[in-house]
């Protein structure tokens, strides 16, 4: 059986020196020749984002990882980093949560005491959770694959590992962009154990005869898909054919590095003020100095010249690949790719709840943790009594 082992993280200190050198050596381009964002990230914009992190406190973000449980495993020939919180409350269920890019386990900072601990932060014991969040293969304190392979499917089958190793044999999934795609697989490869599933981006697709029964609502939501394949799908063909030569440019380049983070951190969040203005510039920072510091700019640009090789070729496809466990959606109004209830429910054959979010975007845990945690408090009632049969989950690490 693979060793559990605790994974303290501490950055050397030439790293931040040499990153400050970096930083005060940026050569930028001229401004764009709009005056919006349609040729990138703006110029003014991401001068603000590099004064900012000249200034970012890596060693106090290092002190909040460090006071989270944090470990490591060997999982298919890779280690893997995660964090595991045990709940103090006996009835808590397992429940794994998996980012995507480009983001990180940061995204879910937030919302693990929430979880872990309902009681101390205002909520009921009945809805306590063990929390694991894994770093995705190539991310974070994970290791860089040297292989071809690791997709959606790889990752789904190495979660299923780790949940075994932590003695949990049925547990809950979440996720939302890749880490969607890694909970529906784990759905569909081990169904029996997994007890419910939560997303926030349930992909599915239109099917051809769709556009002639479309109502207006749905109509506006093809709308705003073909907007983002037609004009914002730039970074995923990229990432899926070259993410070797984009890769040369993120490691060795901050300002590259938070260019290509940080616009699509701010594109695909929720800015309006109401909504609280998206991903803040410290979490922004926070996830943009991870991916400096781990070195991970081509590796995880590397996952979608895996992931867009496995997924399926087309809506009927896609939809064969359907889901039998129990699945409930959040729909957040910032999210990019927006999905209609009825594509979803061709694929999702056991739909508990479908909630349509009216602020909050790609990244909830950072933006509305409060909604995502209520959400997925509310996901996974119906699945407790099934998980507590089971008897109490044992936990390693």
């Amino acid at each position: 059986m693979p060793e559990i082992f605790p994974f303290p993280i501490n950055v050397p200190e030439r790293d931040l020196i040499d990153l400050r050198t970096r930083l005060e050596h940026t050569r930028l381009p001229e401004p764009q020749t709009v005056s919006d964002a349609t040729q990138g990230i703006e110029l003014d914009s991401l001068k603000a984002l590099l004064e900012a992190w000249r200034h970012h406190d890596w060693r106090g973000l290092e002190a909040r990882w460090n006071a989270t449980p944090h470990y490591r495993t060997r999982l298919d020939g890779l280690d893997i980093a995660f964090w595991h919180l045990r709940s103090p409350e006996p009835t808590a269920i397992p429940l794994v949560l998996t980012h995507g890019w480009p983001g990180s386990v940061l995204e879910f900072e937030k919302i693990l005491g929430p979880l872990t601990d309902p009681v101390a932060h205002g909520g009921s014991a009945e809805d306590a959770f063990h929390v694991v969040v894994p770093s995705l293969p190539g991310y974070g304190f994970s290791d860089r694959p040297r292989e071809s392979g690791w997709n959606p499917g790889r990752t789904a089958r190495a979660w299923a590992e780790l949940m075994s190793l932590l003695g949990y044999e049925r547990f809950g999934a979440h996720g939302g962009d890749w880490g969607a795609s890694i909970s529906i697989e784990l759905a569909r490869q081990v169904p029996d154990r997994v007890a419910g599933l939560h997303l926030t981006m349930p992909f599915a697709s239109p099917l051809p005869e769709d556009s002639t029964s479309a109502d207006d609502a749905e109509k506006r939501i093809v709308e705003k898909r073909g907007q983002f394949l037609t004009e914002g799908l730039g970074f995923v063909m990229i990432q899926a054919t070259r993410p070797q030569t984009l890769g040369y440019a993120l490691l060795d380049s901050p300002a590259g590095l938070a260019a290509w983070l940080g616009e699509k951190l701010v594109a695909f969040s929720d800015m309006r003020p109401e909504a609280g203005g998206g991903v803040s510039l410290a979490q922004q920072l926070d996830n943009i100095a991870l991916y400096w510091f781990t070195g991970t700019g081509a590796s995880t640009a590397r996952w979608y010249w895996e992931a867009v090789r496995s997924r399926a070729r087309n809506a009927a496809e896609e939809n064969a690949q359907f889901v039998t466990v129990p699945t409930a959606c959040t729909l957040f109004p910032g999210e990019p790719y927006p999905i209609a209830r009825r594509w979803a429910e061709r694929r999702f054959h056991n739909l508990i709840s479908w909630n349509e979010m009216k602020i909050g975007g790609h990244y909830p845990g950072w933006e509305q943790p409060d909604l995502l945690i209520a959400e997925l408090r509310n996901a996974f009632r119906h699945a407790r009594r099934g998980t507590e049969d089971d008897g109490p989950a044992r936990a390693r690490g």
